[in-house]
Formats: structure tokens, sequence, C-alpha cells
């Protein structure tokens, strides 16, 4: 069954997910400030909206899929926000990956305003939204959750109710400590393997399997030899992400110490240019000082 969806934010995620909604036979109506984004999913079948209540005025479910809780409160809430078009009940599906306390904020507001509320960030990436596969985790009340899932079978293959509003956020947080983690375990091998000359492009082979095995391993220690660096995600990403998770230890009083080491890798690296480049890019960290940049 097709559904009447609005897209609030069609960036890398955001495109990824509207394009799945459009070829899965959904109507989707999108807006986004910047239009050459925009022009991308109506070349597909999406129809342009003036604003983001325009888009919501026309829909039945809003998704919004934007970079921080401020700019989600804008885009609901200001003028011209979702809230101004949209119709009493309307359902918001907030992809985006915000803090869990954030989260709990707006789903009060949209309540006072009508409107219900789910969260649910993903695992996977644009990879996973185009073929249909990615991995959701939502917070909101049972009923909104599975109304939401009307939609979000179109673009997820593993899809929990992981308790009430904000659930969904700190699931994620939980989720992007493990990648963090597995990204800098994975790429800081991958040097070693280099380094002490063994072949590097071997051992996702060698190890499949066994209890060093994982997607990630498969995934990226290739593209750490290869410096396979084409974007899927950014390393600015995991920064707010892990800063999130950090804050969420300060709350729970929960020792991290290889979380803070893993941000402060990714920090530097932003603070060096890369924060817009794939997690790929931190086979950057391990080239160390330059000598002929040095003054």
């Amino acid at each position: 069954m097709s559904e009447n969806v609005a897209l609030i934010g069609a960036g890398a995620m955001g495109g990824a997910i509207g394009t799945r909604l459009v070829e899965t036979g959904n109507r989707l109506c999108v807006f986004d400030l910047d239009q050459e984004k925009v022009g991308k999913l109506v070349a597909k079948g999406a129809v342009a909206a003036s604003s983001a209540a325009d888009a919501a005025s026309q829909s039945d479910y809003v998704i919004t899929s934007l970079n921080s809780p401020k700019i989600v409160e804008i885009a609901v809430f200001g003028a011209d926000g979702v809230a101004a078009g949209a119709k009493n009940g309307t359902l918001v599906i907030d992809m985006s990956s915000i803090d869990p306390e954030a989260t709990k904020a707006l789903a009060h507001k949209a309540s006072d305003a009508g409107l219900r509320w789910v969260d649910s960030p993903l695992s996977g990436g644009a990879p996973k939204a185009l073929i249909g596969e990615l991995t959701l985790m939502a917070g909101g009340t049972a009923e909104d959750v599975a109304d939401a899932h009307n939609v979000l079978k179109h673009v997820s293959s593993n899809y929990t109710h992981m308790g009430p509003s904000g659930a969904g956020q700190t699931t994620k947080l939980i989720n992007q400590v493990l990648c963090g983690l597995g990204f800098l375990a994975v790429a800081e091998a991958t040097q070693l393997a280099l380094d002490a000359g063994v072949d590097a492009a071997k051992i996702p082979m060698a190890l499949k399997g066994g209890r060093a095995d994982s997607a990630l391993l498969q995934e990226y220690m290739p593209r750490y030899v290869e410096r396979d660096y084409r974007r899927t995600g950014r390393i600015d990403n995991m920064v707010k992400d892990l800063n999130g998770a950090l804050d969420l230890a300060r709350l729970s009083n929960t020792a991290m110490p290889l979380t803070s080491l893993c941000a402060e890798v990714h920090r530097m690296l932003t603070a060096a240019g890369l924060g817009g480049e794939d997690e790929a890019a931190l086979m950057e960290f391990f080239k160390g000082p330059d000598k002929e940049q040095f003054k």
C-alpha cells in the first residue's frame, strides 16, 4: 500500500530515503532549503513543496532527516514549519540522529501541537536505504511506532520498538559507540598489517567466520587498504554522535575511556579539515605529523 509522505531534508541520507520511497510507489512531497537536492528527487518522481508547512499539508506522514536538534525544532515548529501546515494527528517520524533529551522535549511539544512523534534513527547509511535494508530503532508509543512502520517498512529490514520517546535515540548512540570503536579498531589493525608487510587485502577472507569477523571488517578493511575514500558518511557526524554518547555517560555516571579516545581521534581529523570525509579517511590519522609541513 502506498502512503502520502512528506520529507523534510534531502541531504545524503534524506535523499536516499526519498529515492527508496518513490521507487516503492509512495507519493513523496519534499522540502529542503537546497533546491538542487530537491530537484534530484523531483526528477525521480517526487513533488517539490514551497515550505515544510506546504509539504506537511499534503501528507499523512512527515519524515525529518536533519543534522541537529535545533534544525529539527525550526523545521517542525518554526515559521512555515511542519506544525503550521500539518493536519491534527499527523505522525512526525524523526530519522535524524539527535540526543535523547532533546527528542523527549520535541515529542512533548508536538503533542501540545496536536501532532504525534516517533524517533527512528537508523544504521546502515545511504547504501542500505536505497535497497530497503536499513536497521531502525524506534521510540514512542506502541501505537505510533506501529503506524510509522507503514512507511518505514519500505526502507528497512530490521525495525525494533525500543521504548518511549528518546529510546530510539539512546539506542542509536549505543550503535555509534560500537561503530566508532569498530571503525578505529579496523583502521589500526589495517595499518599494523601494512607496516608488518602482510597482505592486508587478504585479512577479511582469512578471518571470515572467526571471532574477529564483522561487517565492518569485511566492508572497511579493503577500503582502508585501497584508500577508498568515497563518501558514504562523515567523520564530523561521528564526532557529534560520540559527543552525545559521552554526554549520556556523564548523566549515567558511566566510565567510557575507549569512547573518549575514539572521539578525540575523530576530533583531531575534523580539526585537520577532514570532517566531511568518510570514515575510510581514518587512515590519514596514522600518517602522523608531516615533517614537510613543519615550520
